[in-house]
């Protein structure tokens, strides 16, 4: 069953929250712990629209950042859900399908959004925080993803 199009928005925007949510604590604490500040961070993501005047910007910027973080992983849990209406795998496997579409989510943000974006720093790959970002990114976005959005197709109301 379905869900109406009210609960579907709303377990939609929940699975995006959440999946943000742990995104992007683990980037404020990983790093924290190397020294950038969240307001800095926060910034950064900003910068993909921006570019380097973002960090002129203050929290106003650090703001618009998190916005647009939020906003991009809502509709990446919208995209999700959409499909996995017509994609019967996605649903009667979502923990594999969750896991897997967080290596999607990494890999489209890491080598096609920024690249293709005003983003001011050149792409890099260390190996720890490539595999932590893969890491969080499977278990911190698209499992939540798969199996909140889950919810909304399977219960009622």
């Amino acid at each position: 069953m379905n869900a109406s199009p009210a609960r579907a928005a709303r377990v939609v925007a929940l699975a995006g929250v959440v999946g943000a949510t742990c995104d992007i604590v683990y980037a404020i604490v990983f790093y924290g712990w190397k020294g950038v500040p969240a307001e800095r961070l926060l910034q950064s993501v900003a910068g993909g629209l921006l570019g380097k005047a973002t960090f002129d910007g203050g929290w106003a910027t650090a703001a618009l950042g998190l916005a647009l973080h939020y906003a991009i992983v809502i509709v990446a849990a919208a995209l999700f859900y959409s499909v996995a209406r017509r994609w019967a795998w996605l649903r009667d496997e979502p923990v594999s399908a969750g896991l897997a579409y967080g290596i999607a989510i990494y890999a489209v943000m890491n080598f096609v959004v920024l690249p293709l974006s005003a983003y001011p720093f050149a792409m890099t790959f260390p190996l720890l925080r490539t595999a932590t970002g893969l890491l969080v990114h499977m278990v911190g976005v698209g499992l939540p993803i798969s199996l909140i959005t889950r919810r909304a197709r399977s219960t009622p109301g």
